[in-house]
């Protein structure tokens, strides 16, 4: 009887021994294609970049012998240098921070107040306008830029910053709905006993918003300000369109600038060959990518400084549960 027992026992180890090993198995191979996942989405999204700065510090020769990819033979920082100049760097610069900050600001004063009162105060339409802030995310900006245009052009704004800011700060700038629905999420969240304690120390509308609510809002403020800040800066399509004077350009906007002043000067250089070559040493494709990574580096700086707190105020402003 005692031997059967000893068996079964060892039997029953056996079996167990052989499942622990067999989920060991199944969750290191689970784990290795959940790692392998991730590996080929970041490879997708990370490709661009690395090809980017890969090319951005190659030499001509480089660019021209197709067996260099990843690895250049030589860098070449001469390609930043020239794409600092050609861009007229400090002047674009200036322009980009003017149209971004005063629009960040603009997003920020319209959206916490709109936000607000649609998370407070229960009004007959309420709910239909803020569906209508909802579908406004979804129209794209160039089925309202004519009649936009006419308006501008009417007022005589054409070739200013105008028609860039002025609907920021109304909630209707470039993705404006999204502003309002970030801080309408994050209000929601807070104790009526807020406003409730500010009403008994005599407080009206506008006090309790500006003294008691903004100061504690600031993941929603963080979270709005760094998606407005990264769309306002990559926005090309506006300033193209509203403004005509090439001194005026925000800098992402000299990128098409770039490119196409490039082209028209490869196809002047076709009829006179013996330039072919003085041209590629300097206008080619490496110093378009530096020209672009001149142009990312500062939304680059600023989200890597502010990332943590980016990811604490996405946590907190009620995007996520």
């Amino acid at each position: 009887m005692a031997d059967i027992t000893a068996r079964l026992r060892e039997a029953r180890l056996a079996i167990t021994d052989r499942a622990r090993r067999y989920h060991i198995t199944w969750r290191l191979l689970y784990r290795a294609a959940v790692y392998l996942l991730l590996f080929d989405i970041a490879y997708v999204f990370l490709f661009p970049f690395l090809y980017m700065l890969i090319t951005s510090v190659k030499s001509p020769q480089d660019l021209a012998d197709f067996t260099v990819n990843w690895v250049p033979r030589s860098i070449e920082w001469r390609n930043y240098s020239l794409a600092f100049t050609t861009l007229r760097f400090w002047l674009h610069f200036k322009n980009a921070l003017i149209i971004t900050g005063i629009a960040v600001i603009g997003h920020l004063v319209s959206g916490s107040f709109v936000g607000y009162g649609f998370a407070r105060y229960r009004f007959p339409g309420s709910r239909v306008l803020f569906t209508l802030v909802i579908v406004g995310l979804i129209i794209p900006t160039q089925t309202l830029i004519i009649p936009m245009y006419i308006v501008f052009s009417k007022l005589g704004l054409i070739n200013t910053f105008v028609p860039l800011l002025l609907p920021t700060f109304f909630g209707f700038g470039l993705r404006g709905g999204l502003y309002i629905f970030i801080f309408r999420q994050f209000f929601l969240r807070l104790p009526h006993e807020l406003e409730d304690a500010a009403k008994i120390d005599g407080c009206n509308f506008i006090r309790t918003f500006w003294n008691i609510v903004i100061p504690i809002s600031q993941p929603a403020i963080l979270v709005s300000a760094i998606l407005g800040l990264v769309w306002q800066w990559h926005d090309f399509y506006e300033p193209s369109v509203y403004l005509q004077n090439p001194r005026l350009l925000p800098l992402t906007s000299m990128l098409p600038r770039l490119w196409q002043m490039m082209q028209m000067l490869e196809d002047e250089m076709m009829q006179a060959l013996a330039m072919q070559d003085e041209f590629f040493q300097l206008f080619n494709d490496a110093m378009y990518m530096a020209a672009t990574v001149i142009c990312l580096l500062p939304v680059l700086i600023v989200f890597a400084v502010v990332q943590r707190y980016f990811i604490q105020g996405v946590e907190r402003s009620g995007l996520v549960e």
